[in-house]
């Protein structure tokens, strides 16, 4: 699992910058493609309608004949109306639009102008607008810019004659027709780049999940393991002739074998207490009690185990209000889990500070103690399921790592929060908020 997990994630990583990379460069193909293709449309188009006007231009004309004598060819180029006398805007748009249409730029804007001479250029200024002229004011870098009279047979016997046509905004019509492309590419794209943090973040979980559960499996087998053995011992202790025959001994053996067998069920209880809440089985008999009453007799239940370590227990109930609603039995195991967890992650000669105090409609209950601490990263997992702090070979305590998830989600069942702080080999403090009786 340490090699593999690298190595997928490397993997997924490469993919999906290579397949944003290739989008990339098929959209930008894709844009130029589609920029050639309109700007060949609109050449055609603007063609088509030149060629157009100069046919219908030469509708005016006399049919060519045999031109003898110059004067002929005078008055023939006399007779021959100029387009822009002969067509009005609106018809000269018409005949645009029509030859847009037809070369598939249907909608697409456009602007024209006609002109004759030398062109240098001009400003078209909006669409269906145009202009006569020969002047050099401005630029016409994406004019197309088409002779009129192109293919007619009179092409050499009047002055040049040009039509100007302006399609404005070319790249924003190109990024239009492409804009459902663009979108969708996006989007896939972050659909995949999520899947792939979906995929990165239920792989880290499954990881902490393998070894908390090996923590679990270890944890339960030394706490089975052990009484197991003593009562393994006590049962071949009463076979003994010696024992069997001294009633004394017999009731000694036969006591190790039921306090070793209490102790397995108790471990056998959390572990299912632990499977009901996470079914929200658990029902709390909630009734109006003093908090004070359940804290003294937790500390009661702690008094030996501190004593044994050469401890103290401060107290300081400084809540006027201290009337809760609360499941007697609960309220005092998760007390009696912090203050467990106080003494066990301590030193030697630990002491331990419970404090009261009313905040906002709460009983603010503190637990301080001078014990070995934790970490950060123990810090921000110390709530969850059979998750254990590693301490080494400082301390070999036992348990399933359910005390602290025990105690965060009675502590939640009874409509309060709790809150945790800690300094590595300085200390803990646990800060529980209990909403006072009405």
């Amino acid at each position: 699992m340490k090699r593999i997990f690298p190595i997928i994630t490397i993997l997924i990583t490469l993919s999906l910058l290579g397949l944003i990379f290739f989008q990339f460069l098929w959209l930008k193909s894709a844009k130029e493609i589609k920029e050639q293709q309109l700007k060949e449309n609109i050449i055609k188009a603007s063609g088509d309608a030149a060629i157009r006007m100069a046919d219908e231009n030469k509708m005016m004309v006399p049919k060519k004949k045999e031109f003898n004598f110059p004067a002929d060819k005078l008055n023939l180029e006399f007779s021959r109306q100029s387009t822009i006398k002969r067509f009005s805007k609106d018809e000269m748009r018409d005949i645009i639009r029509s030859s847009f249409d037809r070369n598939f730029l249907k909608d697409i804007p456009f602007e024209f102008a006609v002109t004759e001479g030398t062109l240098m250029g001009d400003q078209v200024e909006s669409e269906n607008f145009y202009r006569y002229y020969n002047d050099t004011s401005s630029n016409l870098q994406n004019a197309v810019i088409i002779q009129a009279p192109s293919g007619s047979s009179l092409e050499s016997l009047v002055p040049d004659e040009f039509l100007v046509v302006i399609v404005p905004h070319q790249k924003s019509i190109v990024l239009h027709e492409l804009i459902f492309f663009i979108i969708g590419a996006i989007l896939f794209t972050i659909i995949i780049a999520t899947a792939f943090y979906l995929t990165i973040r239920t792989l880290l979980r499954q990881k902490k999940l393998s070894e908390i559960k090996n923590d679990f499996i270890n944890n339960m087998t030394h706490e089975f393991k052990t009484p197991l053995a003593t009562i393994s011992l006590a049962v071949d202790a009463l076979k003994n002739e010696k024992v069997v025959g001294d009633r004394e001994k017999s009731n000694y053996f036969t006591g190790i074998i039921k306090e070793e067998n209490r102790r397995m069920n108790k471990q056998v209880e959390t572990i299912l207490q632990a499977a009901l809440l996470d079914k929200q089985e658990v029902q709390l008999n909630l009734k109006k009690i003093s908090a004070h009453e359940l804290i003294s007799n937790a500390l009661n239940n702690m008094a030996l185990p501190v004593a044994d370590k050469d401890g103290e227990i401060i107290t300081h109930f400084d809540a006027t209000n201290c009337m809760v609603m609360a499941d007697e039995v609960h309220f005092t195991n998760f007390i009696n889990s912090l203050l467990d967890n106080a003494v066990k992650y301590s030193n030697d000669h630990p002491v331990i500070t419970v404090s009261t105090a009313n905040v906002n409609g709460h009983i603010r209950i503190k637990i301080e103690d001078n014990g070995i601490g934790m970490n950060k990263e123990t810090l921000n997992r110390i709530f969850e399921k059979f998750y254990r702090a590693h301490t080494g070979n400082v301390h070999n305590v036992k348990g399933f790592g359910l005390g602290l998830s025990y105690v965060k989600t009675m502590v939640e069942a009874h409509k309060g929060t709790i809150k945790a702080d800690s300094t590595l080999g300085k200390g803990s403090i646990f800060t529980i908020n209990i909403p006072v009786a009405k």
